[in-house]
This record gives C-alpha cells, sequence and structure tokens, in this order.
C-alpha cells in the first residue's frame, strides 16, 4: 500500500506570518493553516499593524511602501495597497529572478 498522493495539497499543520518594518522590527504577526496560499495572509497582516503617535500629535503611522516576494503578486493585492497609499513593491512572478535579491526593484 502506498501513502497519500505527494501532488496532494491537504497539509495538516499552520504557517506563520511575520509583516516587519524596514530594521525587522516585527509589526504584525499572524497563523493560517498550512493548505492555504500564503498571498491570503496580507492582508489581514496589513491591517493589523498598530496605529503609533509621534510626540507631536496624534498623527497614524501608515507604511508608504510594503516590499514582498512573487508569492504576492496578485493585482487585488497591488490594487488594494494603493487603495489605502501604500506602494507595493513586489516582485514580479512572471520577470525578476531571484539573481536580483536584495537589490531595488
Amino acid at each position: 500500500m502506498t501513502g497519500p498522493s505527494p501532488v496532494d495539497r491537504g497539509k495538516s499543520g499552520s504557517k506563520n506570518h511575520l509583516l516587519t518594518d524596514r530594521t525587522g522590527l516585527p509589526l504584525a504577526i499572524g497563523v493560517s493553516a498550512a493548505n492555504t496560499h500564503d498571498s491570503h495572509g496580507l492582508i489581514p497582516l496589513v491591517l493589523a499593524i498598530p496605529a503609533t503617535r509621534s510626540r507631536r500629535g496624534p498623527r497614524r503611522f501608515r507604511p508608504t511602501k510594503l516590499h514582498a516576494d512573487k508569492t504576492y503578486d496578485y493585482r487585488t493585492l497591488r490594487r488594494w495597497l494603493r487603495d489605502r497609499g501604500i506602494t507595493p513593491r513586489i516582485a514580479r512572478r512572471d520577470l525578476d529572478t531571484s539573481d536580483t535579491l536584495g537589490h531595488h526593484r
């Protein structure tokens, strides 16, 4: 008897998602099922970024750019980020290669 098909995506377990600022400071943490696509976790993470105030008043901090890998390259996600004033800096699934890692896109 053989085990489950290797192409079966019904994985058990969980995935941890982390959104950080440019210095690596965690801003939001999320957990999802292992059998869900990573792109489904982006919107809840962005919405979970806590509001911060400056010393001079109750100004709300909102990120101006969001860098992400090819997993998040979907038109709907890019539009959702732009609608909130966040510039998406997401690697293109069809164009960018791993040779450009660490370089400004």
